[in-house]
């Protein structure tokens, strides 16, 4: 039986490692997932529904990478919205309630997403980044 796993259970995790567990799929490196047909979700991800679905999953997340508070994703960062539950063609294709279920998605970085498809953690950062004032202005050091 698949396990369904729920943005609602994530958010009850309550440090970096935790969450990361909960999302990590351990595929390998050039595994197909959608082959010759990638172009259908790319032109999901290119959809006006899919950028005004992603705008308001990054609002309820703040930017915080897997939703983590005090985890921003640094402007500039790629910002990525994870299917928790990884879509298969046939979602796509049949336009499942999964793709745009969220419960099934979350936010994180393009490195954080790298690490949770190949599992692993020492892809992303496990600390939290120290803010200091000024400190991405570098003409005011």
């Amino acid at each position: 039986m698949k396990t369904f796993r729920r943005y609602s259970e994530l958010i009850r995790l309550h440090t970096i490692e935790d969450r990361f567990n909960y999302l990590k799929i351990a595929a390998s490196v050039g595994e197909s997932t959608f082959g010759f047909s990638r172009y259908l979700n790319q032109a999901l991800y290119r959809s006006k529904e899919w950028k005004d679905f992603k705008r308001e999953m990054v609002i309820r997340d703040k930017a915080c990478d897997m939703a983590l508070e005090g985890w921003d994703i640094p402007e500039g960062a790629i910002l990525v919205l994870h299917h928790i539950n990884p879509l298969t063609l046939d979602d796509v294709e049949n336009r499942s309630d999964a793709l745009f279920d969220p419960e099934n998605v979350v936010c994180v970085s393009d490195r954080t997403h790298r690490a949770i498809h190949y599992g692993d953690i020492s892809l992303i950062n496990t600390l939290p980044i120290e803010r200091r004032p000024n400190d991405t202005c570098p003409w005011k050091v």
